[in-house]
């Protein structure tokens, strides 16, 4: 098997570690996952990518995965004007009046609960998926919730930065 460098990884690989960095905080707002993540620079192809997001993700302490949460908005309210927070929640957009007004109750439960919002890989979910997770996670504890957000932000992590090695804005 060859690896295979595409144009958007050469050009994380070869940019200034400032830029570098930069990038990496737009997939992730925790400055420990990046700094893992450039340790690791040049990738020779996504898959290794991937590896190093992994490994830095399985290391994060809960405070940096605080850190990272913090630039996550609440499901049903994507950032205004930032495309991936709102291609992330697409599922959410045709979902009723009555749907709407539930996710915000229980992301509000949720917050109150944990400390943190609501927390999942949304691609590709519907609203209605999105509910169901919110209602079934709101009885777990604290240490379970952590880990299920741990995972859910990696894959957040794979996607953005699949995007970024395709050279498509994070």
């Amino acid at each position: 098997m060859t690896s295979r460098t595409t144009p958007g990884l050469t050009r994380f690989n070869t940019a200034q570690e400032s830029d570098a960095r930069a990038a990496l905080r737009e997939i992730c707002a925790s400055g420990a996952w990046g700094s893992a993540v450039l340790a690791h620079r040049p990738f020779p192809d996504s898959a290794a990518l991937h590896a190093a997001s992994d490994a830095a993700m399985a290391a994060l302490t809960a405070e940096d995965l605080a850190e990272a949460m913090v630039a996550h908005p609440p499901i049903g309210r994507p950032v205004p004007g930032d495309p991936a927070s709102v291609r992330e929640q697409r599922g959410m957009a045709g979902a009723s009046g009555a749907l709407r007004a539930a996710m915000l109750e229980h992301n509000l439960a949720y917050q109150e609960k944990f400390g943190h919002v609501f927390l999942i890989c949304a691609t590709g979910l519907s609203a209605e998926q999105m509910y169901d997770a919110i209602r079934h996670r709101i009885d777990n504890t604290p240490e379970h919730e952590r880990e299920i957000v741990r995972r859910e932000l990696g894959k957040i992590n794979r996607i953005r930065l699949t995007r970024l090695a395709e050279g498509a804005p994070p």
